[in-house]
């Protein structure tokens, strides 16, 4: 009796059909955010936010403190949409903030421990803003860290008793 002999497929043609039937395709696109996350939101916010998980188009990110959860959260629509032109395609719908341990990306120095500590506690600090890489980034924190400052700035005036 003859054997039939089957035709022969590459491993890629195979793993590309696994792929696509168990609908793994979507899923890999979506962890694609991880190694450009820090290039495109910028050293100084990589560092107070890191992606944790994404489900369904919602981007999970934990970050350092309430302040900076505040902070981010106008600005997530563009962080989205940079995140999404870099991945050409509707990959991230949507971001949730939370409040979390924020794993360091890279052990900093002293100095540059303080330093960036000034920066937070003085919002309008050039050197801080310089450190975001992405020009719109940029522009939208200091709009936001100037209101903050302005804001902070009312408050402690109505704080203060009148002399």
């Amino acid at each position: 009796m003859a054997k039939k002999s089957l035709p022969i497929e590459t491993l890629g043609a195979v793993l590309e059909q696994s792929l696509k039937r168990l609908d793994l395709e979507h899923r890999l696109d979506e962890y694609a955010v991880w190694p450009i996350w820090n290039e495109v939101v910028g050293a100084v916010i990589a560092r107070n936010a890191q992606p944790e998980k994404i489900r369904n188009g919602t981007l999970f990110v934990k970050v350092s403190s309430p302040v900076w959860m505040q902070q981010l959260q106008f600005m997530k629509d563009m962080i989205a949409g940079k995140l999404n032109h870099r991945l050409k395609g509707e990959v991230v719908k949507s971001i949730f903030f939370m409040v979390g341990r924020v794993e360091a990306q890279e052990e900093l120095a002293p100095a540059a421990q303080s330093q960036a500590a000034e920066a937070i506690d003085s919002p309008i600090n050039a050197e801080f803003l310089e450190s975001i890489t992405d020009a719109d980034l940029r522009a939208a924190f200091k709009k936001l860290l100037q209101s903050y400052s302005r804001r902070k700035l009312s408050l402690t005036r109505q704080a203060r008793p009148e002399r």
